[in-house]
């Protein structure tokens, strides 16, 4: 069995455990149609959405352990095509040099530990495609020396968190080049975001109050987009947002 395929021996286990399958893959000793086809690893996810939104968009999403040991993650960086950090709690305010704030609700230390490993490892160690989704994309500034903002009602003024709103995109960017367009409506579950911006790194979206609702490299050679909003949950019925999960998979198509 080869590395590849023992990495989605894996994956399908661990979607067993938590009670779904893994783009319906029947694993054998002979995978021709899912060999071609791109693996997305998902740190962290506890439920079906982004697992159907990365198999909708032709992927095969791999549920990743959390294991923060350095084997492990070069397991991941040598298998795995893409890597989607998902949404969650918050990070421990500590990473960034700043007190926490009252509202702030850290991370579960093990899953803290783990996605700062990977994610770092992933930045620093590859070329390959990364989409962070709300906490991951906060994950994306915070790994490239940012700050982030620990509670916009309470430091900016307003809510965006169980509302939808508008976002602008920058035109010229590439994730205004996915999407072909630079105005548009995105669900919004969020009490932080960017504050400091990270080395690399460009703002190429804000919500019509100023948020920074995504941000990406600035190495125009390589897939790296964070995004605020949560198109896993949208692409259901959206299919703007399926513009996005697709171009990360098509980015993740051939990379090794």
């Amino acid at each position: 069995m080869n590395r590849r395929h023992w990495i989605v021996t894996t994956a399908v286990a661990a979607a067993g455990v938590i009670g779904f399958q893994v783009g319906n893959l029947e694993v054998s000793d002979h995978l021709p149609e899912e060999e071609a086809r791109p693996l997305i690893g998902i740190a962290s996810v506890d439920g079906e959405a982004y697992v159907n939104a990365v198999r909708e968009a032709g992927g095969i999403p791999v549920i990743l352990p959390k294991s923060s040991g350095a084997e492990a993650i070069d397991d991941y960086l040598e298998c795995l095509d893409g890597l989607l950090m998902p949404g969650g709690l918050d990070i421990p305010p500590a990473e960034y040099g700043e007190e926490a704030h009252p509202t702030v609700a850290p991370l579960a230390e093990n899953r803290y530990r783990f996605e700062k490993a990977l994610g770092t490892a992933w930045i620093e160690k590859s070329d390959k495609p990364l989409l962070g989704i709300c906490l991951g994309s906060q994950w994306i500034n915070v790994l490239h020396g940012g700050t982030l903002v620990q509670d916009i009602p309470s430091e900016l003024g307003g809510n965006h968190r169980g509302l939808d709103h508008a976002v602008i995109l920058e035109k010229g960017s590439r994730l205004a080049g996915i999407f072909g367009e630079t105005e548009f409506e995105v669900n919004s579950r969020h009490h932080q975001a960017v504050g400091t911006l990270g080395e690399n790194l460009r703002i190429v979206a804000r919500s019509v109050d100023g948020v920074v609702e995504a941000t990406e490299t600035t190495d125009a050679e390589r897939f790296l987009i964070g995004v605020q909003w949560h198109p896993e949950s949208m692409v259901p019925e959206d299919e703007r947002q399926k513009k996005l999960l697709r171009a990360f998979v098509e980015a993740a198509v051939g990379v090794k």
